[in-house]
């Protein structure tokens, strides 16, 4: 073959290669990725928020996805929730002394980690406080503080010598004593919503309850997720902003959720061990592998204060931010891994200028998906992406 046949032949070859890939990207375009987004109510006392990233052709995946994460959490709701006369836990705490309440699995497992976590901080997290709770209830109700008498009876009401796990229920040794799973319900629900959604095909996804966020996979820009903490001394500015692609945040703090004895506030978090309320931290916020873990250690860190830093199992994976002080003076404290996950550092002084908003899931389209759903109690408000105290 000639030099100029064989160069015809090699121009030919190439042309029919390009028009090939040509034609293969025209075929395979890039998906485009949503952010569907669905905000059932009456969840938990408090505002809900679910978002699953999928293509753009799989709506119909991604409602069923979303329902799926709903209905997990209302089935922790009915087995666990102290409000719900018909739930596990109100068995439980309704029962006589000696006699054993049969619980399913979850609530089971539940408390023992409960368990498990007491023993790590020393019962700065206990579930079995809710004598305590108790006091502080009627107290509000009465106008006044409870007495040192009162306190120091119901103290003497808690511990886990006082709760009995069996292999297939729970039961009390003392009448008076019970349990309250407000410190980790919300989180362990948020963890059982995210795995009914890892279990289908969508390629990432945020669970926000009460401001108490997990998060998996990408957003649809394909970027970590950013999750803004809110300022103690301003709750509409921002704090900070973190960035991740995998854990939960969440926040314990006293300027959301408080009780109010006439003209005194005090924090909704008490110490089990002196039965007082604390006042270690404005605001607490922990991240973990999971929502459960960073739910009960966002408590207990309230109750220990800066101290219990040096606490958190090393193993564990946890980071943690405390903010000391008051609006004038305040300092942060964290874990060593706690800074790198600043997307916004923490402000100096909390910013007057600044609102926060509620921030854009990867700047791409967002579907919202409605359901309906046999209503439970108390209704939900606007949720907000920010990680913030829920208000029960």
């Amino acid at each position: 073959m000639s030099p100029r046949k064989k160069q015809l032949v090699f121009a030919l070859a190439m042309a029919a290669l390009a028009a090939v890939t040509v034609v293969a990207i025209r075929r395979s375009p890039t998906p485009r990725m949503y952010a569907y987004v669905h905000r059932p109510v009456q969840i938990m006392g408090t505002e809900t928020e679910l978002t699953a990233v999928a293509r753009s052709s799989r709506g119909r995946m991604a409602a069923a996805v979303l329902h799926s994460a709903e209905k997990a959490l209302r089935d922790v709701e009915a087995r666990m929730s102290q409000y719900i006369s018909a739930s596990e836990l109100s068995r439980l705490n309704a029962s006589e002394a000696g006699r054993t309440v049969k619980l399913s699995a979850p609530t089971l497992g539940l408390l023992g980690i409960s368990h498990r976590i007491a023993l790590q901080t020393d019962g700065a997290f206990d579930v079995t406080c809710r004598p305590i709770l108790q006091v502080w209830r009627k107290a509000v109700k009465k106008g006044h503080p409870p007495t040192d008498a009162e306190i120091a009876l119901a103290v003497g009401l808690c511990g886990w010598d006082k709760i009995e796990l069996l292999s297939d229920g729970a039961r009390k040794r003392l009448g008076g004593g019970g349990v309250d799973l407000g410190g980790i319900a919300k989180g362990f629900g948020i963890d059982r919503a995210v795995e009914a959604m890892q279990k289908t095909g969508v390629t990432g996804g945020l669970v926000n309850v009460g401001g108490d966020v997990r998060c998996f996979g990408r957003r649809p820009d394909g970027g970590k997720w950013r999750i803004a903490v809110r300022s103690p001394f301003d709750p509409k500015t921002n704090f900070a902003v973190l960035e991740l692609a995998e854990g939960s945040v969440c926040t314990s703090g006293n300027y959301q959720r408080f009780f109010r004895i006439g003209e005194e506030r005090f924090n909704h978090i008490v110490d089990p061990r002196t039965g007082r309320p604390v006042d270690q931290a404005p605001s607490v916020t922990v991240v973990a592998p999971t929502a459960t873990i960073a739910d009960a250690w966002a408590t207990a860190l309230s109750v220990l204060g800066d101290a219990g830093l040096k606490t958190i199992p090393p193993e564990s994976r946890i980071e943690a931010m405390l903010i000391i002080g008051t609006p004038k003076k305040h300092h942060v404290r964290t874990t060593p891994g706690f800074n790198k996950l600043f997307s916004q550092p923490p402000n100096p002084v909390p910013p007057s200028n600044v609102t926060a908003k509620t921030p854009k899931v990867g700047g791409v389209p967002v579907k919202a998906v409605t359901f309906t759903h046999q209503a439970a109690r108390n209704p939900g408000t606007s949720p907000t992406h920010p990680c913030t105290p829920s208000r029960r």
